[in-house]
Order: structure tokens, then sequence, then C-alpha cells
């Protein structure tokens, strides 16, 4: 198989012929060749997006017709669930029934929303007594460059995609070298929608291709999920153009068990938190504090759920955990397992597993310093912490430079609102994870990035808002 660029409308090979070899992490080969992206089709890909949106049809299109074609481009997405379900699981090692069931039909949802929230959005008009009138319009931005990552190449991308397109903007996207085939997809189903040539382009490689990409000053907005240390070399090359970032980094969730929750629930949405996706998610609840009235047994009961997880085959449906998304992710993740990493921290479940293959992994006894504890692992590892009182729990929550995501659970509906307001994070989900309003802020603070993107907060970022003060007094 051979996944090329989309540049200009047009499936192509690199300008010099470089390729590279597309590893599925389930069999550890390689199952696609890779068209790699040097600095020549960069340019080409900026230049034909430029061109389209500085002398195309696109941003002069009413929203009711980009929509159109928007909504056709969903409905190619759903009708093609299975091959993007394929790619997810072969690129990534994600469970294909679960791409094709959840993944798939939430990025399609990501059109049809931007869509209808770009055409029914309003601007305002700004009542004056001086013989004036002042109203708001919202414009195009011009060319966006998306850099999407690889734990939900799909979903991730079309998040970025979809308010860009919709408020009128071009883009280059360039997804993560390890996650390339499911972007090259959709690169071509934009083309079947109708949506014009040069609109959406994709060009795929290494961070080399990206660094390019960020520091073309005929980039007017770049948007990027990734690591924090990624996100900080991202701001830098926008800074020097003065190009508008939107910086969603990394993430070591804090999960919150009170004595007062419904246990069934606080297991299966932890255990959701911490396992989904092979623990591979931003928004992981990896950190796990239980108030000590329900902690043993909160504790034995997550365990059982965790070892009743099943690994395997990706295209498998059965199967809920699959292998890391590649050897050098691997390699990250069980270095972590350590104990100069653990603090000497006990090992309740989990650990290595064949392959590149890691068992949902329980520890205790954390030290609060440890890097287990404190940095990002990205994998199927949770920590489990008690604690005594709510102001406990929450500083205990709050000791991480990160701040993306947070969950409480409890049936007291005070506390619920109080530790709610009290967590530094830009989410945090009571009783439940990962419920997802597309019309909310999302994005996090701290070393969890800069900006939020969702309904009128992608279109304040995907747009330049211009003010228009008329006289009308004669």
């Amino acid at each position: 198989m051979k996944i090329q660029h989309v540049i200009g409308g047009v499936e192509t090979d690199s300008a010099d012929g470089a390729t590279y070899d597309d590893i599925d992490p389930y069999t550890r080969q390689s199952y696609a060749t890779v068209a790699r992206a040097s600095a020549a089709d960069v340019d080409l890909a900026v230049a034909a997006a430029r061109r389209a949106f500085d002398e195309g049809p696109w941003p002069r299109m009413g929203f009711a017709e980009r929509g159109r074609l928007l909504h056709k481009f969903a409905d190619l997405m759903e009708e093609h669930a299975a091959e993007l379900g394929e790619a997810e699981g072969h690129d990534m090692g994600k469970p294909i029934a679960a791409a094709s069931s959840h993944d798939v039909p939430r990025s399609a949802q990501n059109f049809r929303f931007f869509a209808d929230h770009a055409r029914l959005a309003v601007a305002e008009a700004l009542p004056s007594d001086i013989g004036m009138h002042t109203y708001t319009r919202y414009e195009s931005a011009g060319v966006v460059a998306a850099i999407a990552p690889w734990n939900f190449p799909l979903m991730l991308a079309t998040w970025k995609i979809a308010p860009a397109l919709a408020w009128g903007n071009t883009v280059v996207l360039k997804p993560s070298e390890d996650t390339p085939r499911s972007a090259a997809i959709i690169g071509r189903l934009a083309l079947e929608a109708g949506i014009p040539e040069g609109v959406l382009n994709v060009v795929l490689g290494f961070g080399d291709a990206g660094a390019v990409l960020t520091r073309d000053p005929r980039v007017d907005r770049i948007t990027f999920t990734g690591s924090s240390l990624t996100g900080r070399a991202i701001a830098g090359a926008g800074a020097a153009n003065l190009t508008p970032v939107s910086l969603e980094l990394g993430g070591k969730g804090s999960n919150l068990v009170f004595d007062d929750a419904n246990l069934d629930v606080a297991v299966d949405w932890s255990i959701r938190a911490a396992f989904s996706n092979t623990g591979q998610v931003c928004l992981a609840g990896s950190r796990l504090y239980v108030q000590q009235g329900v902690y043993d047994e909160f504790l034995s009961r997550f365990v059982s759920a965790a070892e009743a997880m099943t690994l395997g085959d990706p295209s498998d449906p059965s199967t809920s955990i699959g292998p890391l998304a590649s050897e050098r992710h691997y390699t990250k993740v069980i270095g972590y397992l350590e104990p100069e990493k653990t603090g000497g921290a006990k090992v309740l479940t989990g650990g290595l597993g064949e392959d590149w293959f890691v068992r949902p992994t329980v520890l205790t006894d954390v030290p609060q310093d440890a890097p287990v504890q404190r940095e990002e692992v990205f994998g199927p590892v949770v920590t489990v912490t008690p604690f005594a009182s709510e102001e406990d729990g929450v500083r205990l929550a709050n000791d991480t430079p990160y701040g993306l995501s947070a969950m409480v659970f409890s049936d007291g509906l005070h506390r619920a609102h109080r530790v709610a307001g009290a967590l530094r994070s830009g989410n945090v989900w009571v009783n439940c994870f990962f419920v997802r309003d597309l019309r909310a802020p999302f994005g996090g603070v701290g070393d969890s990035g800069w900006g939020r993107e969702g309904g009128t907060f992608s279109r304040e970022f995907f747009t330049e808002p211009k003010t228009v003060s008329m006289r009308i007094d004669g």
C-alpha cells in the first residue's frame, strides 16, 4: 500500500521521492509506504492553500453552501467508516471496532456541528445614542496549519479542520508520522465531497516538515495538539511571525473519588478514564485519589476491573486494550515502571505484556514527587493514593504543572460544585468522563496549553473579528 500527500487537489508523491515505512504496532511490521515531505512539499501545500484562500471560491461562499459541502464530507466519512477504522487500527493499534463505531461518527459530527454552528452563529450590534451604528463581523483568517497527534489521529484532526473550513479558511494538515493513513483518506474524501482543490491539503512526514510549516509566514493560524515540549517550540515559531497559536498539550489528569460516591459508577468511569485507548489520552485520569473511607473497597473493585480487560489483536471485536502505538512510545512507557521512576511504589496488577503491550497497571504507595506521579506517562498506568479531607484531595489534585482534565465522583451536590470550582483544570467531569458538548470551550492551563477551541471559541480563533462603525445621523 502507498500513502500519498494531498496537495492542491492531487494525491502525489514527495517531490524528491522520499518515503518511509508505516509500522503496524500489533504485527510490528511495515504495512504501507508513506510519502515523506520535505520543505519543497510543504511549500507546495502552503502555496496551494494560499491560492485557494486568496483567489478561490471557498472563503467567498455563503455559509449554507459551505455547510452543504461539509455535510457531504461527513456523509462520505461515515460511508467509509470501515476503511477509516481499519486505518486507525493498523496505524496506532486502536481496537478497530471502537474506531469504526466511535471515532468515525464523532469525527463526522465535528463537521456537522461546525457547519451548522458557523451558519447559525450571530454577531453583535452595539446600540449607540450618538448617531452611530456599530456592529461586528467574523471574517475568515486565511491559511491554517493544523498539526494533529497520533493518539486520536482522525478525531483530533477533524476537531481542527472542521471549524477552520466552516469559517472559510483553507488548511494544511500535518498528521503524526506514525498515523498518516486516516489523514490521507480524508484528504481524498474532501475532494470527492466537492470541496475545491487546495482547500484541504495533507502533507505527511516527520517533525522537520511540521517545523517548516509552522515557520511559514504565509500561514495565518497554527493549531496544535501534542506534547508540551513540542508546543513550546511551536509557540516560538508562531511568535516569530506574530501568528496566533492554539495549543492543546499534555495532561496528568486527577480523579477524586469521595466517600459518598456511587462506587459502581466511580469504578466504571475510572477504568475508562485510566485505560481507554491503552491510556494514550491526554485527558486520562492517571492520578486517582480516593477518600480513606472507601479506599480499600474501591481499590479492590478497580483492580478486578483492570484485570478483566482483554488485550489482543485490534481487529478482534473483543479486544479492549491494544498495543502501544510505536516501539519508541513503548520504550518510554515501560521506562516509567522502573523503580527510579515509581519511587518504590507497589505494583498491584499489570506490568509488561508481550511485544509492545503493557497490561493495565495499578500502582499504590507512590511518593508525590515520583516521576510516574508527576510526568505524563501516556500509557495504561494509574497511581492510586488515599486522601483524608476535601481540602487534602483538592490540594493533591492541584499539585501538578498540568491543568487539562479532572474528575470528581460524589453524590453530594454542594461538594461536587465546590470541588469542581476549586480544581485548577480546563475541564472537570463530575460522575462521568470525556462527555463533550462541542459548544463548550476545550483546552487547559499551565503546561497543558494556550487558548480554547469549541463553539464560539473556535470561531474567535479561526476568524478575524472586525468592528464596523457607521455614522447614520445623515
